[in-house]
């Protein structure tokens, strides 16, 4: 299993994940559900028209944070939008969570924004500390 792939693992297992953005000089933060793992990336997806893509668009630095028992991972960098022109990554994203189609397939009002997190960082934590650390160079 690769590093990333280890990541992706807890990242399912935690579920739902909190994204952490700025809004102005505030931090916000989200629950996302979506993550899909395609040639060892890591991808989310959002709306085009949600104020979380308007923030990352400001700020690329986010971080990403799940938690899994007494565990939990902090994963952080710089977004980077995927242009996915031929919609593989889209088309990926519905067959994963088929609700996304309704959401932002071709009959929608918004248009879906894939993106991963380049550099990336991911902690493995606990109460106590770091447990593990993966740098991700790409």
């Amino acid at each position: 299993m690769s590093d990333r792939e280890k990541v992706f693992e807890f990242m399912n297992r935690a579920g739902v994940l909190f994204l952490a953005t700025v809004r102005g000089d505030k931090p916000k933060n989200r629950p996302i559900g979506f993550r899909m793992l395609v040639d060892n990336q890591i991808y989310f997806l959002t709306g085009e028209s949600k104020d979380v893509n308007a923030q990352m668009i400001k700020n690329t630095n986010v971080e990403f944070v799940g938690r899994v028992d007494s565990e939990f991972i902090r994963y952080y960098g710089r977004v980077v939008f995927d242009a996915d022109e031929d919609k593989v990554l889209l088309n990926k994203a519905f067959e994963i969570m088929p609700m996304l189609e309704k959401l932002y397939g071709d009959d929608s009002e918004d248009n879906a924004v894939i993106f991963h997190v380049d550099k990336a960082t991911a902690e493995f934590r606990n109460m106590f500390g770091v447990n593990e650390v993966f740098n991700f160079l790409n």
